[in-house]
């Protein structure tokens, strides 16, 4: 059976690799802190000490790190990916990268006889927990073919969107969307509060009209509730912004309201909030009579 190796275990790779495992595939993991894949392990997991020593052994690999260093480094190092696969492998990176890196390691990987895919995901702690995730996936058609058997196990809106690159670049459309949406949902609730009015109550109307959105129906009702844990990080949405940023410069291209988002979110995590999930945003608007 094909047997999968998983590389980052945080908020949404935990999810996304016990899925896998619950579907019966054989999985290996490796991350830098063995601490967050115990309960992966104590479901059947095997644990690998090195990146390289985890793509010896597997038919299939899926990172989901943090920033294009990671991957850069876990692809491309001396000991990395590439370098140990087996021909035939096919490399899947859902981390949210540069589009240039995928086309990069996708390059590379074909001279080896290594499919590489660039499949970044969206929904956030609950879609990798629900196995509801939206992929976007770029590559050769053959290899993502082959591999959506595995793809639909942690995702519902799977979407071939062309050549290596494509994926990443559907990304930055994603990020760059929820971004400047983030903002609307922020001053939303301030305004209601500002208002008199009773914010759980004015969720219910415009939530299911035409300002509802996946942020508004998710994350306004944690900014309601004091939730600010990491569905996502700010400094990983910090992290998205300033790549599409740096893409969409590169297309002469202006994106004012990105830019508006990544000076607020550049605010808020210098407040201290690098670790807290994207909706403490609100905590720029919030006022101290709410606590």
């Amino acid at each position: 059976m094909t047997h999968i190796g998983f590389i980052g275990t945080g908020v949404m790779g935990r999810s996304m690799a016990m899925h896998l495992l619950k579907a019966g595939y054989p999985v290996s993991i490796y991350t830098r802190t063995k601490e967050k894949a115990e309960d992966l392990l104590k479901e059947g997991a095997v644990w690998r000490e090195t990146a390289e020593d985890l793509a010896g052994h597997s038919d299939v690999i899926m990172t989901m790190v943090g920033y294009p260093s990671d991957v850069e480094e876990l692809y491309l190092g001396d000991h990395g990916i590439l370098n140990a696969a087996k021909s035939g492998t096919y490399v899947i990176d859902m981390t949210t990268s540069k589009p240039s890196l995928a086309i990069h390691i996708y390059e590379l990987a074909k001279q080896k006889g290594i499919y590489a895919i660039d499949a970044p995901v969206s929904g956030g702690d609950v879609g990798a927990r629900e196995a509801r995730l939206s992929i976007m996936a770029g590559g050769d058609k053959e290899a993502f073919e082959a591999c959506l058997p595995i793809f639909s196990i942690i995702g519902k809106n799977i979407v071939y969107q062309g050549p290596a690159g494509s994926g990443q670049h559907t990304k930055m459309c994603n990020q760059i969307a929820i971004a400047a949406g983030m903002i609307g949902v922020s001053e939303a609730i301030a305004y209601a509060h500002s208002a008199g009015l009773d914010p759980e109550n004015v969720l219910k109307s415009i939530s299911a009209g035409a300002a509802g959105s996946w942020s508004l129906s998710n994350l306004a009702p944690r900014m309601l509730k004091d939730d600010f844990e990491p569905g996502f990080y700010v400094k990983h949405f910090l992290k998205d912004m300033s790549i599409a940023i740096e893409e969409a410069e590169q297309m002469n291209m202006e994106v004012p309201g990105l830019a508006l988002a990544h000076k607020l979110y550049t605010e808020l995590s210098e407040k201290g909030e690098a670790e807290s999930g994207t909706q403490a945003l609100y905590k720029l608007w919030k006022s101290p009579s709410e606590n």
